[in-house]
């Protein structure tokens, strides 16, 4: 993907959009609050994850609709079981992130015996599992997600959250 001189790729900048000074170049890059994430670090992910998880016995893998989907999809073929439409209490349960904790606890209260897996978290993980562990209040852009569309959908879940 493109890059700004630091190395990190960049979302692209929507017309009439601005870039943000960068500290590993010098120059203009992307915003110091986005992470941008990469299908190569997606694939190293399910990879990981799968290898976790490979002697578990789940009835299938549910994805969290809509960031824990593509990741559902991809472990429900590297772990060989069925991609599910809804949660059970034998599934593997997995989203794109834990950030504030209120759609994986509301499932882990329904159903308590699911194991509960995310790319990234945003807490130390309790009664879940992480692949990433982290303190930052970056925004994260997953691959799949529409990169002009990021800064509101970030706004929107900050204010729904009570963040701003």
């Amino acid at each position: 993907g493109p890059t700004d001189g630091c190395g990190t790729i960049c979302a692209p900048v929507p017309v009439g959009g601005s870039r943000w000074p960068c500290s590993n170049s010098g120059g203009l890059c992307h915003s110091p609050t986005m992470r941008v994430l990469s299908w190569v670090e997606f694939d190293q992910v399910v990879q990981r994850l799968a290898e976790r998880l490979s002697s578990g016995s789940f009835a299938g893998v549910y994805g969290v609709p809509r960031g824990g989907l593509c990741l559902a999809v991809a472990l429900s073929h590297a772990l060989e079981r069925p991609l599910l439409a809804e949660p059970k209490p034998d599934a593997l349960i997995v989203d794109d992130v834990y950030e504030t904790g209120r759609t994986l606890e509301a499932l882990h209260a329904r159903f308590p015996t699911a194991r509960c897996v995310v790319w990234v978290s945003k807490s130390p993980p309790q009664w879940w599992d992480a692949v990433v562990v982290t303190n930052s209040s970056e925004w994260l852009l997953f691959p799949w997600e529409n990169a002009a569309q990021a800064r509101s959908d970030e706004e929107t879940y900050r204010r729904s959250r009570g963040m701003v």
